[in-house]
């Protein structure tokens, strides 16, 4: 398969994916979900690579979903399909890598939101730089937390600041990141892809059956009906994008301004 929007490296044991959208600060398309899902399958699940280091080209992490790109339409009622979007393009690719044996970091090297978000906290351990940001910022168009949010931040955080994320939608500094245990490192901006290149060969080295089995315990543990929580988030939110205030949203984000929601 050819990528257009991701891009592949491997060496010494170590697979690379870049998301490769930089002039959107890496927002997700269709695309871009289809293309991140099938590394997450097939390259990233080859033998000979040992552990994933997940990043973002240019500025950003992941802006989350591409708004100006839009939503392809339901055919019941012409409303965006979100219930499609995240079965097809989205939740693959989280519930990939969790169930990648293998350990799979992320390198947070400028804002991962939304949907970004949901991807850097579906990794194994996630390292950011000094500059960057966190938010669960889908409150802010009258959508809710998905891409597996709803089970990642609770588990990081606790109840109180996840219902503080998730209906504020505010930034998370990388300072406040690490001391909320979002995040394992916090590095200057011009260290963290060495920082993080030093951990994925490190894994790399290790032993490969002792993180799968710690993996697998640890999911039954933390995450036990991910797949589940998953189809629960897609219900909820096609439902959220049928409302008026979801059309709100989107179009207080494109014309750049506060958004007036009604609750219908």
């Amino acid at each position: 398969m050819s990528y257009e929007t991701v891009k592949w490296e491997e060496a010494a044991g170590v697979g690379w994916i870049t998301l490769n959208r930089p002039d959107s600060l890496n927002a997700w398309t269709g695309r871009l979900g289809k293309e991140l899902g099938h590394l997450v399958r097939e390259e990233a699940a080859a033998p000979s690579v040992r552990a994933v280091l997940i990043t973002g080209a240019g500025r950003g992490f992941s802006s989350g979903a591409d708004l100006k790109a839009g939503f392809e339409p339901s055919p019941q009622d012409g409303r965006p399909d979100v219930r499609r979007e995240l079965h097809e393009s989205y939740n693959p690719v989280i519930a990939g890598i969790r169930r990648l044996e293998k350990p799979v970091l992320a390198a947070v090297n400028g804002p991962a939101v939304g949907i970004g978000l949901s991807l850097a906290l579906a990794c194994d351990l996630v390292l950011m730089a000094e500059s960057a940001f966190l938010s669960l910022a889908f409150v802010n168009i009258g959508l809710m937390p998905d891409g597996g949010s709803t089970l990642f931040v609770p588990a990081a955080v606790g109840k109180a600041r996840a219902f503080e994320m998730a209906f504020l939608g505010e930034r998370v500094s990388a300072e406040q990141a690490l001391a909320w245990g979002l995040v394992n490192e916090v590095h200057p901006d011009g260290s963290l892809m060495g920082a993080a290149q030093d951990l994925a060969a490190r894994l790399a080295g290790g032993p490969t059956r002792s993180y799968a089995g710690s993996k697998r315990a640890l999911n039954a543990m933390l995450y036990p009906d991910l797949e589940g929580q998953l189809a629960l988030e897609a219900e909820i939110q096609h439902g959220l994008a049928r409302t008026d205030d979801f059309l709100e949203g989107l179009g207080a984000f494109a014309e750049k301004r506060e958004p007036r929601f009604e609750g219908s």
